[in-house]
């Protein structure tokens, strides 16, 4: 069910929440996804998902600045993971990046909060294929430079262990979405996401010069 909700997220009944990061040629939009019965089975989804940019949830964005916000992409799935439903949030300014050598994809992650190999991760469309990216189980991880209570997650776009399928060298990206669509059934601390620092090869959101 999971992979058949990721397709669907790309293409039906998105909810774009109004609200966006930008950063070094890169906005991340928050947005939602419920399906309706049909998308992944034969039960429409429910309202149990939020995504958005919060206020004091997430790391330094501006060198400790007194104006810093410290903005955090909160993700939450407040229900069971079957529920046809996902937090989300488009990516935009990516699309034509060729993925080459040193291409990473990435994000911190707020410790404590929900990472596995699943959620949050990245579902990128190329013009040859698609390919699901992480998500902190499937990369790798050590203390994010800004707080050692969160973790940097890195994923290697042509590692098998990170990428599935892999890339090659040269795919063009059209589009790139983050997805959290595992819930409060996945395990301790599961069913709500914070991550900052958002990477998509040498782009970042999340950090310094934002709005």
């Amino acid at each position: 069910m999971k992979r058949i909700v990721h397709h669907l997220v790309l293409g039906l009944s998105v909810v774009i929440v109004a609200q966006a990061h930008a950063g070094a040629g890169i906005q991340v939009h928050p947005a939602t996804f419920v399906g309706k019965a049909g998308d992944c089975g034969a039960t429409a989804g429910t309202s149990i998902v939020t995504a958005a940019w919060l206020d004091g949830a997430g790391l330094p964005d501006d060198d400790g600045a007194k104006n810093d916000r410290r903005q955090g992409l909160l993700l939450s799935k407040n229900g069971p993971t079957a529920d046809c439903s996902a937090a989300a949030a488009w990516i935009t300014g990516v699309k034509n990046l060729v993925v080459g050598a040193g291409f990473t994809f990435g994000y911190d992650a707020r410790i404590g909060t929900h990472c596995s190999g699943g959620a949050p991760r990245f579902n990128v469309r190329t013009t040859t294929d698609f390919h699901f990216v992480g998500a902190c189980t499937n990369a790798t991880t050590g203390p994010a430079p800004d707080d050692p209570l969160w973790i940097r997650a890195t994923m290697d776009p042509f590692n098998p262990a990170h990428s599935f399928p892999v890339f090659q060298a040269g795919e063009v990206i059209e589009s790139v979405q983050i997805i959290f669509d595992e819930g409060t059934d996945a395990g301790a601390g599961a069913g709500l996401a914070v991550i900052d620092n958002i990477r998509i090869g040498d782009k970042i959101s999340g950090a310094r010069n934002e709005h």
